[in-house]
């Protein structure tokens, strides 16, 4: 008993004086509400691990739409978000949930599909025009009909071009309730047309006979923000590690990492912190 005593305060004072490895750095994480774009491309597979070994900091990744993300961190489930729709963003910060917000990069979206291209939108640069010409033909398309930055996207698309999508649901438009990737799997798989960003498409290993079909329309162009979540709304959020990791993304460090990320030698994200 004397022995086993012994060893509890030795553990203890190990604790006490920071000697207890993860022990004493079990709380140096935070989590980021962040899209399945960002996860799916593999950026912060990427630049995440130099931000830990910079600072000892751990991030902790939650990618689902933006829309569930900025849902998410509207109930105090996280530290950070980092997303691609700028009037929810905006609206978010405010609302009061976050406390401010910066631009960290962009890329675009691109409408992708088979090969066959039934709707024959191959090379317009129109994505207004194209939309309306699939709607038209009745041609497969499929979206993620998940609230993301994509689905806004698409959505506003689709209400440009005066086409009632919700109308056409489970006709030739259908709705995946999924991410990107797993969205890109599913509209391989009925020949239909999708919209994508560009990196999870550079990404996604299952691409057969579908190519970008249309592409370089100014409304396709897809910017990503960064808030960290108010704190004084939600007590439990880690400012100052949140706050850390926002300016080193934000920083000419982080934004050279979101740079230098390539597959297959294509640059996926640009960064544009300073350009606001």
């Amino acid at each position: 008993m004397l022995k086993r005593n012994f060893l509890g305060f030795a553990a203890a004072a190990l604790m006490a004086l920071g000697l207890g490895g993860p022990v004493a750095a079990q709380d140096d994480f935070i989590i980021v509400q962040s899209t399945t774009s960002t996860q799916n491309s593999g950026l912060f597979d990427y630049i995440l691990p130099m931000f830990a070994d910079k600072t000892g900091i751990e991030v902790r990744v939650v990618a689902v739409g933006t829309g569930q993300a900025i849902k998410n961190a509207r109930n105090g489930d996280g530290d950070v978000l980092f997303v691609h729709a700028k009037p929810a963003e905006e609206k978010f910060v405010a609302d009061g949930e976050g406390v401010s917000r910066a631009d960290v990069m962009f890329n675009d979206f691109v409408i992708v599909g088979p090969d066959s291209d039934p709707a024959e939108v191959g090379g317009m640069s129109d994505v207004v025009a194209a939309m309306t010409r699939i709607a038209e033909a009745k041609a497969p398309f499929a979206s993620r009909g998940d609230d993301s930055g994509t689905h806004k996207a698409e959505l506003s698309l689709w209400d440009e071009a005066g086409v009632d999508v919700a109308a056409a649901s489970g006709d030739w438009y259908r709705e995946t309730g999924s991410g990107m990737g797993a969205t890109l799997n599913t509209g391989t798989g009925m020949d239909a047309y999708i919209m994508t960003d560009r990196a999870t498409w550079i990404s996604f290993g299952n691409k057969g006979d579908y190519k970008i079909l249309v592409e370089g329309d100014d409304k396709l162009f897809n910017q990503y923000g960064i808030i960290l979540v108010n704190p004084e709304k939600h007590p439990n959020v880690k400012a100052e590690l949140g706050q850390q990791f926002i300016d080193w993304v934000l920083s000419e460090e982080g934004q050279n990492a979101i740079a230098s990320f390539k597959v297959d030698g294509q640059q996926l994200f640009f960064p544009n912190a300073d350009k606001v």
